[in-house]
């Protein structure tokens, strides 16, 4: 007996469909893992020569392909910048999950300060890039905005944890403490790095002594507070 296939004249098999989905996945997959290796061809370029050696052309030079490529996967050298700068934010946010956790908050808060310390030694080119202004032409949009405070959310929960216990005071906004803490070890780290507090040594005292001034100042505020409270 003769079988005769009657197909749908037109319309794709669903074994076809299947094949036309797993394509076109696999073509995004592929532009996908071509970006993963151009960032860590520019971030190797970026921390063994810094922020100003990473152009275009360099980075297509280390992946031997042409600029039209790299062009075509991030349009121009200010989003590479931006993918770089996530990739920093990244790092930042392991520096900081990396630190024991601690029932002392006043403790865990200086072992944060401790920590993005290390952070700005350790990737100096990527703080640079990030906070330093090396790119002049990137300025980070609200994608690299996130990145940053995905980054810095550990402190965002122990300072609003210190605040829901009353180890700091709740008068201000909990972003806005943030920001205080964050501006003034910024501002130890520009200052080291322009070579206004000598050598790393040196410099490293003045942070740590920022850090805990500021820590301790910030408990000691709620805790006069409370006191003055119960009278």
């Amino acid at each position: 007996m003769k079988v005769i296939l009657i197909s749908n004249e037109g319309k794709p098999s669903p074994s076809t469909e299947r094949a036309l989905k797993t394509y076109q996945e696999a073509r995004l997959q592929n532009t996908e893992n071509l970006r993963k290796l151009v960032v860590e061809a520019a971030a190797a370029i970026l921390q063994e020569e810094g922020p100003e050696a990473v152009t275009v052309r360099r980075v297509s030079q280390r992946m031997g392909c042409s600029t039209k490529i790299i062009y075509s996967l991030f349009i121009n050298k200010e989003g590479l910048a931006q993918q770089l700068y996530l990739e920093g934010c990244k790092l930042l946010a392991r520096s900081f999950e990396e630190v024991p956790p601690s029932s002392e908050l006043l403790q865990q808060l200086l072992d944060l300060g401790e920590a993005f310390w290390q952070f700005a030694q350790d990737y100096s080119s990527y703080y640079k890039l990030m906070f330093g202004g090396a790119f002049a032409e990137f300025k980070p949009d609200a994608e690299s905005m996130q990145g940053t405070m995905t980054a810095i959310h550990r402190l965002l929960i122990l300072i609003n944890t210190a605040q829901q216990q009353g180890q700091i005071s709740d008068q201000e906004e909990t972003r806005t403490l943030v920001s205080t803490i964050w501006a003034s070890l910024h501002g130890v780290i520009h200052l080291y790095m322009g070579g206004f507090l000598g050598d790393v040594t040196s410099a490293h005292t003045v942070y740590k002594q920022t850090m805990d001034l500021m820590s301790h100042a910030l408990f000691a505020a709620s805790k006069a507070d409370r006191e003055e409270g119960k009278k």
